[in-house]
């Protein structure tokens, strides 16, 4: 069996190829939010669903977060499609020190006290199960428990580093 160039040397740099191979990687834009003393929130790129029996879903959290000491103790989350028209949400929850439960964010309290974004793709409360440590990030396993049915319309997607739409 022949290796692959450039597999067979160890690389030193390798957190800074896995961001640079990753921003070629088309994700859906999630957000994920939980109630605590204050709501918190994250812009989210690692959603996946797991299984269909249970309905769970995924989604990683850095432990450096200022929204991990709530997704830490939270027992349920909300989970938040965005719609290509959301650049503007998904940036406020990616950025460090955004007082993302402003004014300018639409949002109510819903099933078991989760923060509800209004106007998003579609959404999800899910009871978390499980936070499995993964290097600096922690895999969060949540079962779905609530939700809105989508209307429709077309995702909010990061590439290469920004939020996009899809093109036909």
């Amino acid at each position: 069996m022949t290796a692959l160039p450039g597999l067979d040397t160890p690389r030193t740099d390798t957190p800074k190829l896995l961001r640079s191979v990753f921003r070629q990687h088309a994700a859906g834009v999630a957000v994920i939010t939980a109630a605590g003393d204050r709501p918190a929130g994250f812009t989210a790129t690692s959603l996946s669903s797991v299984a269909a029996e249970p309905p769970l879903v995924s989604f990683g959290v850095g432990t450096s977060s200022s929204s991990w000491p709530v997704i830490a103790e939270a027992g349920h989350v909300g989970v938040h499609l965005l719609g290509e028209d959301q650049r503007d949400l998904a940036a406020v929850f990616a950025r460090r020190g955004a007082d993302r439960f402003g004014p300018a964010t639409d949002w109510h309290t819903g099933p078991h006290g989760v923060p509800l974004l209004e106007g998003v793709l579609a959404r999800l409360v899910c009871r978390v199960v499980a936070r499995i440590p993964a290097g600096d990030h922690r895999v969060v396993i949540a079962e779905v428990v609530h939700g809105d049915p989508p209307d429709g319309g077309r995702p909010l997607v990061y590439h290469q580093g920004r939020f996009t739409a899809l093109r036909d």
